[in-house]
């Protein structure tokens, strides 16, 4: 099995975003707060965190919205 590794270190995504989740897990509870790195790639999984992040970091405006089909809404606040 293929490992996937974060494509930017913990250090520089949190030293530029702030990220808060909205929505509902998979255990049917509301979930609206804000998460570290690894509380996003526990909710989310490694590839489409990167994914996420690569959208968040190439963004020009001072907030990223991305909602994803499971019921997520990760919000990326640049600091």
């Amino acid at each position: 099995m293929k490992t996937v590794s974060l494509a930017y270190s913990t250090r520089e995504i949190n030293r530029n975003f702030r990220i808060k989740v909205s929505g509902v897990d998979g255990e049917g509870n509301k979930v609206h707060k804000l998460v570290g790195v690894s509380g996003a790639i526990a909710l989310i999984g490694v590839e489409m965190f990167n994914k996420l992040l690569k959208r968040a970091f190439s963004s020009v405006e001072d907030k990223c919205v991305c909602k994803l089909r499971r019921g997520f809404k990760f919000s990326f606040y640049i600091k």
